[in-house]
């Protein structure tokens, strides 16, 4: 395997650590209302653990992506509840992505607002985790025929969770979200995507980070190899969430149970308020464990945040 970039690239041993990256690819532009990234007593912290003094809650674990490519991720950590517990329980920095090196390898990048986020750890990241908040890396496909569905071998896919693994124990992360978008499969004659893929995947990063987030954006072939999966490949996820903002639509991982899922997505610049809230009310009415929002803007904007945290929380939300 190749050292390409400073997100983490590993010969052979996911305990290495990688050499400096070089800026890549942007991520995905923000999405419109109803479309994923730019396409068209809860599981709470999964498998990590919370510090103790935290105030707590009760209701779904609220995911926050944030476009670092805008946006500045320590602004997760500013809303706050009535009572001082967090508004947001995850923060996803989108997003990292999987590249194809000249050997035809998967080999993970990350583009200059990406890499600026994760080298700013002591500002962007570790405020966050001081307060709970945890902090995942979200990638996803960059156009090259690779991605997290056609792995051709078992052995392909733990080399990348090497990759990943080693990314996220270099800068502190608390986990990975992974995501089925922008792959361009077939591209220059790569791989289709195939059933295993997503599982060898999903079971390599658990077998690495037996105690990090593993988290997935019910989207792409990767989608449909899941839904069709054992649970035992389910269950290794952490959670799932829809991935059309402003619908509600639970994804169908065997495996997986309505503590661990989002119904709903909220796109919070584009989605309007009365969607999002009746989104939040059917979701606390079914019982999901899990909210999703994407693209929490820079400055203030907890007058939306509240219309969601009132109905899921019964509090609002300040901005610090």
């Amino acid at each position: 395997m190749k050292q390409s970039v400073k997100i983490g690239i590993v010969a052979a041993l996911a305990a290495m650590l990688a050499a400096p990256m070089v800026p890549a690819a942007a991520s995905a532009a923000p999405s419109p209302t109803g479309l994923s990234h730019g396409v068209g007593a809860y599981h709470g912290v999964g498998h990590g653990k919370q510090p103790h003094d935290v105030p707590t809650k009760d209701g779904p674990t609220s995911i926050a992506y944030v476009e670092v490519n805008n946006d500045q991720l320590a602004n997760v950590g500013r809303y706050r509840l009535a009572n001082g517990a967090n508004a947001f329980d995850v923060a996803i920095i989108f997003a990292a992505n999987i590249n194809r090196d000249a050997d035809g390898n998967a080999v993970l990048y990350a583009n200059e607002n990406v890499q600026r986020t994760l080298d700013d750890a002591a500002t962007q990241i570790r405020p966050l985790q001081a307060k709970g908040i945890k902090v995942s890396l979200s990638i996803l496909g960059n156009h090259q025929g690779t991605g997290i569905a056609n792995f051709p071998t078992q052995a392909a896919a733990e080399d990348f969770a090497a990759q990943v693994s080693a990314t996220v124990a270099e800068y502190g992360l608390d986990g990975v979200d992974l995501d089925d978008e922008y792959s361009d499969y077939g591209t220059d004659g790569t791989p289709q995507p195939n059933q295993q893929s997503i599982g060898w995947l999903v079971s390599a990063l658990r077998a690495d980070m037996p105690d990090k987030l593993v988290s997935f954006y019910d989207i792409g072939p990767a989608s449909d190899a899941l839904s069709s999966s054992s649970s035992a490949i389910g269950s290794q996820l952490d959670y799932a969430w829809n991935p059309y903002y402003g619908t509600y639509s639970a994804p169908s991982i065997p495996g997986l149970g309505k503590d661990r899922l989002s119904a709903a997505a909220v796109d919070i610049q584009n989605t309007p308020q009365s969607t999002a809230v009746s989104l939040a009310q059917r979701s606390k009415a079914d019982g999901y464990g899990v909210f999703m929002t994407y693209n929490l803007p820079d400055g203030d904007v907890s007058g939306y945040v509240s219309g969601l945290t009132n109905v899921l929380y019964g509090q609002s939300t300040t901005h610090e």
